[in-house]
């Protein structure tokens, strides 16, 4: 019964991080908020910007000035990946942040094409966070059950941040214009139309940068015990905030304390439970238990796999399946915003259906901005409820086979929106808009389990993570600039579907590689082995009674023979 009770203690799942994932949430929530808040003005800066007199190539610029950041982001994702395996997760996650702060701030003041691009490639080259985040939840989330919920919840904050950007950039874009009785011509809102939602951005970056400095706590198996004055500096500040209240809480307590052991006697005690001392010393050696799991994790830092032993074939498949997921949907994220902005042509040519035909929505910064908050609200609707209930019953690698497989669908259809009657567009934008935040909310943390359990070992897990956000962040990179061409030839060639159709073929290649993905032989299923191994061993040596029994045997009779053995010397 005894060790069927210590059994059941061993197995007993460890709490969730709650505290230390809200507080890496409210760092994370910064990034999607200034990352998203362009898409609903760079069409109309690129416009402002006087780089071409064609509306047919404001899409190339638009696409080059989204893409810049990725492909700076893809050149220094892997650095950024070692560099958080050497000095720790918590350092490069600020670093990140404090370069996206910078590069909002001169983004806002760009006066031209050139320094709005060199403002979102500085911002790419300083933020490596995409990777160091997948490893910083990994590391705080030890079991399988806890991945459901742990990763829904960076999806979850990027949809809020989603809400939020394309709010705020297309409601304080060009506020001159939009509001004309708050900011006045000629001053230097007009001079830099596109400079206070950058600038409410970099407010709210910076504020992330002192969250993650005073209560983010390092998750790197090594460096996670070295002193952080940051973190005491956070602590301290909570005593101060938070004195008052204990104090008054302590006092009651020890109120009920006194009046209890008034009560109790040590007449009036059980037995079992008198004792001289006011209360029970506790031993001064450290707990058996922790040595075990220090000597344990020091044997894996020491025998911690080479790179070339990490990148397994499933790991490889993982993230050219991330690579190629993030190329598609960056495309849809990028063409439907200019698709919603390209205004319809005035003499369109003769359309010759089912595949020429030329049309767009003409929208506002408004109306787009409320679009992808639609977006993003949905899209926190399905992390929170739709995808822990589907991957519970699919599993990770099912669920992102069935998305995978359905995407080219979704590119498919999507041009034949213009087609619609004007009663129906919007709601035909809306009902894409759904369709596409169901699939990406379900298949990007469906990707991230797989990745994360296909690893050999938790402390390449910070390498791996950067070749996968690199090679996301080159998808990224091409993925607007090469839409952004075929968007612009196809206008030119009279098909407007041309770019959704290009990225239908690209989805079919990620549906190929999801169906030779596999979920078997990962770090998480070498590490349930080991312990049920352990607790299998444990359990032979504490009900093996016929061992203990055996051994009392042969110690009694040597009970008998000593003082035989003891006359005959003497």
């Amino acid at each position: 019964m005894a060790g069927a009770q210590h059994t059941g203690s061993r197995k007993r799942t460890p709490p969730f991080p709650t505290r230390q994932m809200t507080i890496l949430a409210l760092c994370r929530i910064c990034e999607p908020i200034a990352f998203m808040s362009i898409f609903p003005y760079v069409y109309f800066m690129i416009k402002d910007f006087g780089v071409t007199q064609r509306e047919s190539e404001i899409s190339v610029y638009a696409g080059m000035v989204t893409s810049a950041f990725a492909f700076a982001e893809f050149s220094s994702g892997v650095a950024w990946g070692r560099l958080s395996d050497k000095i720790g997760r918590k350092p490069v996650l600020l670093t990140g942040l404090a370069g996206t702060a910078l590069s909002m701030l001169i983004f806002g003041f760009a006066p031209n094409l050139p320094v709005a691009l060199l403002a979102r490639a500085l911002g790419g080259l300083l933020n490596g966070n995409i990777g160091v985040l997948q490893t910083t939840v990994a590391e705080m989330v030890t079991v399988k059950e806890h991945q459901p919920r742990a990763y829904t919840i960076m999806p979850f904050v990027w949809c809020l941040g989603s809400i939020l950007g394309p709010t705020l950039g297309g409601a304080l874009a060009r506020p001159v214009l939009s509001y004309p009785d708050l900011f006045h011509a000629g001053s230097i809102w007009d001079r830099f139309p596109y400079l206070l939602p950058n600038l409410v951005c970099t407010v709210i970056v910076t504020c992330g940068v002192g969250i993650g400095i005073l209560f983010l706590e390092e998750t790197h198996e090594e460096k996670k015990h070295r002193r952080d004055p940051g973190l005491e500096a956070g602590k301290w500040i909570l005593s101060k905030v938070t004195r008052c209240a204990e104090s008054k809480s302590s006092s009651e307590k020890e109120m009920d304390l006194d009046e209890v052991l008034s009560l109790l006697s040590d007449d009036e005690q059980p037995p079992n439970y008198r004792t001289n001392d006011s209360s029970p010393s506790l031993p001064s050696t450290p707990s058996t238990d922790r040595q075990e799991v220090l000597g344990l994790n020091d044997s894996r830092i020491a025998t911690a796999p080479a790179a070339t032993k990490a990148f397994t074939k499933q790991v490889v498949l993982n993230i050219v399946g991330y690579g190629i997921l993030a190329y598609h949907t960056m495309t849809f994220d990028a063409m439907l915003p200019t698709l919603l902005s390209t205004e319809p042509p005035e003499n369109p040519e003769p359309w010759k259906l089912p595949f020429k035909f030329v049309s767009g929505y003409g929208l506002s910064t408004k109306q787009i901005g409320i679009v992808l908050s639609v977006q993003g609200i949905y899209s926190m609707i399905a992390t929170i409820f739709l995808f822990p209930i589907i991957v519970r019953r699919l599993g990770a690698l099912g669920l992102f086979r069935a998305l995978a497989i359905s995407y080219p669908i979704l590119y498919i259809s999507t041009p034949y929106l213009v087609l619609l009657p004007d009663k129906l567009k919007m709601a035909g934008v809306y009902g894409v808009v759904i369709w596409k935040c169901t699939f990406a909310t379900m298949a990007y943390p469906s990707n991230a389990i797989l990745l994360t359990n296909s690893a050999p070992s938790l402390l390449m897990l910070g390498t791996i993570n950067g070749v996968a956000a690199s090679t996301a962040s080159l998808s990224r990179a091409f993925g607007p600039t090469v839409s952004g061409f075929l968007f612009s030839a196809g206008l030119r060639l009279g098909y407007s579907g041309l770019a959704w159709w290009c990225s239908a073929v690209i989805a079919l290649a990620g549906a190929f590689i999801s169906l030779r993905m596999t979920d078997k032989g990962g770090r998480m299923d070498e590490d349930e082995k080991m312990d049920e191994d352990r607790d299998l061993g444990f359990e032979e040596q504490i009900l093996d009674h016929h061992a203990l029994e055996s051994a009392i045997a042969a110690a009694e009779p040597r009970r008998d023979i000593e003082p035989i053995d003891n006359n005959l010397i003497k």
